[in-house]
């Protein structure tokens, strides 16, 4: 019987990797090929634990996804945004402020950066299960592809690391995983994400910041796929912003506001921004691809959901709000939906740090 062959898709051409000289961030570099003995795995949990706690973000390689899958979905990122009409994406649009949900369409200019500037990105958002609402035309025949390229980063990354995660603070392997179903009802989402040039009026008005710095996302993991503009910084250990270096078929991992809850603070995001890429890049788009990871829904957001304990939770986690107000992740990923680049937000004491409170919360903005 003759195996179907995959539907055609336009090829997206990237920028070529900057040539300008960059302060980079020295972040850890996890093989997780090399976890398949005991000893490979407790190796493997110390270093992420360490890249964790000191920079906050690491790389994954070792993955098992071909560059040639990786390429392939880069093309099909690209549908959304360039293969699709206007009026069309008007149609699939999200209804983020209303539902608390990332799935479809996030315009351009939805986002206030600052100084009256407006976000110049485009996103088209997938749930784990991309059944759950229709999707444009021309993206139709990859929907099987991808909830494959969905259930790849589910099952053989983000369950990887949460294992690593748990080992490192000597919690039983599944801690964490048992908490992230792939058919559970939940928000875990694919996310393509597409940024265009911006004029020189808007990046003279926001200082180049394409997307203001925040300490974490909102779940517990974000997959971003590594691609060649450089742009994204994070803020290191010695109050410096580095870049962070592109690595081909790489993966770049850090940590959100849920892992912090459930970990008491032991587990932290680091803060992070997007700005305007280096001269040589400045003409190109820059296409992404995520999985933004979070807990099943009905998980309350405290170290007590973990149904296990450390010496280490004990002697290091902090609950981030009382037992029984703590928000479970419907709550927590439905208020920050809504609010991202929505809400008004004050400016705090400490120069250049703007605050929100969400579910009681306390979250900053850094400018």
């Amino acid at each position: 019987m003759p195996v179907p062959s995959a539907p055609f898709v336009p090829h997206y051409v990237a920028a070529p990797p900057t040539q300008a000289d960059l302060d980079y961030a020295d972040l850890a570099i996890i093989d997780l090929s090399k976890g398949d003995t005991p000893e490979g795995r407790r190796s493997l949990a110390l270093q992420v634990r360490d890249a964790m706690r000191t920079n906050g973000f690491f790389y994954v390689v070792g993955h098992g996804y071909e560059p040639e899958q990786t390429s392939r979905i880069f093309d099909i990122a690209d549908i959304p945004f360039a293969h699709t009409s206007e009026e069309e994406k008007l149609e699939y649009a999200g209804q983020m402020k209303i539902t608390g949900s990332y799935q479809g369409y996030k315009a351009r200019s939805y986002w206030h950066v600052d100084n009256g500037v407006r976000d110049q990105v485009e996103n088209y958002n997938l749930n784990r299960d991309v059944t759950l609402r229709g999707h444009p035309r021309a993206l139709r025949p990859f929907l099987s592809e991808i909830r494959e390229f969905a259930r790849f980063n589910h099952e053989h990354v983000l369950h990887e690391v949460l294992r690593l995660l748990a080992l490192g603070i000597d919690l039983p392997e599944e801690t964490f995983s048992r908490l992230h179903g792939f058919d559970a009802v939940g928000e875990t989402y694919v996310r393509f994400m597409k940024y265009y040039p911006r004029s020189e009026e808007d990046e003279k008005q926001s200082n180049g910041l394409w997307l203001k710095g925040h300490t974490e996302d909102f779940g517990t993991i974000t997959i971003l796929w590594s691609q060649p503009v450089a742009a994204l910084q994070i803020l290191c250990p010695d109050k410096q912003w580095r870049w962070v270096n592109h690595i081909p078929n790489a993966l770049v991992i850090n940590a959100g506001d849920a892992m912090e809850f459930l970990t008491g603070g032991i587990y932290k995001g680091t803060i992070h921004r997007v700005v305007q890429p280096p001269e040589d890049q400045r003409s190109y788009t820059r296409l992404g691809v995520f999985y933004f990871a979070m807990t099943d829904d009905d998980v309350r957001l405290t170290p007590s959901s973990l149904g296990a304990s450390s010496q280490i939770l004990q002697d290091e986690g902090e609950r981030k709000a009382p037992e029984d107000e703590a928000p479970t992740m419907e709550q927590w990923r439905k208020g920050r939906t809504a609010a991202y680049g929505q809400s008004e937000l004050k400016k705090a004491e400490t120069n250049g740090v703007e605050t929100e409170i969400i579910n009681g919360v306390l979250v900053k903005h850094y400018n």
